[in-house]
């Protein structure tokens, strides 16, 4: 089983950063691609950013220029430096791996973590 733990969010004033961390776990032999998605309140989850395993990156418009994905393929862990931080970003962030396969013979599958808050206040 492949296990995804999130961590990094909270509470920060607008113009601020954060870094969010994601590691998954378990058994793995490969990812291929890691990325982070939000939802706010009565929205639908969107991608913010994803990379892949081979580091090509694809960033929502709204957030280019402002965060960077960024990845440690020995460690299976994502991370997203956010900044310049608007009451917009304000959401549950979720991380996501892609296309993880556990054995050379297993079909690749899609894993999901827990979320974790953000939220952008004065």
């Amino acid at each position: 089983q492949v296990q995804l733990v999130e961590s990094g969010g909270g509470l920060v004033q607008p113009g601020g950063s954060l870094r969010l961390s994601c590691t998954a776990s378990g058994s793995i032999f490969s990812i291929y691609g890691m990325g982070w998605y939000r939802q706010a309140p009565g929205k639908q989850r969107d991608l913010v950013a994803a990379i892949t395993s081979g580091g090509s990156t694809n960033y929502a418009k709204s957030v280019k220029g402002r965060f960077t994905i960024s990845r440690d393929n020995a460690k299976n862990t994502v991370y997203l430096q956010m900044n310049s931080l608007k009451p917009e970003d304000t959401a549950v962030y979720y991380c996501n791996a892609e296309r993880v396969v556990t054995t050379p013979k297993a079909q690749p599958g899609d894993y999901w973590g827990q979320g974790t808050q953000v939220t952008v206040s004065s």
